[in-house]
């Protein structure tokens, strides 16, 4: 169970004017997981019911191939969907770039629960788990979107003052969890990269090991404060367990 790709031709998503900039020279592969070099993914850009569209754009700059997510009062994801084994997940590296915070955006606040950077890793598990509540939630939302949410939701955010490495429990859901990677205005303006370790980072914040994941996205939104954002992402690449073991 999880996301349903239902992938859109890249020139959907592509910027016009920027010649020779498209979704597979910004995909490439995903990296080495499970043992197995994986192909360049398809990626859809998926609404959210009830949602103003993010604008999501394949850009070069700074020397490099990015997606410009560019939100005004918005929330839309740019995702693909996986299937990778819980325990064939290591090392996850991404990057991006983030001109401005939101003022007065918060994750863990409802009413202001926007990010001008996140980065989404959606998990199959075992629902019979699920509150009554959490069922509830997985079949309104089969019922709205034609897709069960998933099991659990990890999600690498940019806040504006929690401290890098809190936990955020999301206040719609306890299934979704978000693990502060940056902070405050430091890095504004500036590519940064990071590495994580995903099974360690999904055994912090939801005590228990991962399953199966089953999809990444990338996600600018700025609805409930009704503001601007904007951010850069680069590629994604996940790294392999197995991989990293026969690695000199």
């Amino acid at each position: 169970m999880g996301w349903q790709s239902k992938p859109v031709p890249a020139a959907a998503a592509a910027n016009p004017a920027t010649s020779g900039v498209d979704e597979r020279s910004w995909a490439r592969t995903l990296g080495d997981v499970a043992g197995q070099l994986q192909p360049v993914p398809s990626w859809e850009h998926y609404r959210l019911p009830g949602k103003q569209e993010t604008q999501y754009d394949f850009v070069r700059t700074d020397g490099r191939v990015a997606l410009h997510a560019s939100s005004s009062g918005s929330a839309s994801m740019f995702r693909t969907a996986m299937a990778v084994p819980g325990d064939s997940l290591g090392q996850f590296q991404f990057s991006w770039k983030v001109s401005s915070l939101i003022t007065g955006a918060d994750v863990g606040v409802r009413e202001s629960d926007d990010a001008p950077a996140r980065i989404v890793l959606a998990f199959d598990g075992d629902r019979s788990r699920f509150t009554v509540r959490e069922a509830a939630m997985s079949e309104l939302a089969r019922a709205i979107t034609g897709e069960e949410m998933p099991y659990a939701t990890l999600m690498y955010v940019w806040c504006n003052q929690r401290p890098v490495g809190t936990v955020i429990v999301h206040p719609r859901s306890s299934r979704v969890r978000a693990i502060v990677v940056e902070s405050g205005t430091g890095q504004l303006g500036k590519w940064t990269a990071y590495t994580r370790d995903i099974q360690a980072d999904f055994k912090h914040a939801f005590g228990e090991a991962p399953k199966k994941l089953t999809g990444v996205a990338l996600m600018t939104d700025s609805d409930n404060t009704r503001t601007q954002a904007q951010a850069w992402y680069g590629p994604l690449r996940f790294d392999s367990v197995v991989a990293q073991a026969v690695t000199p």
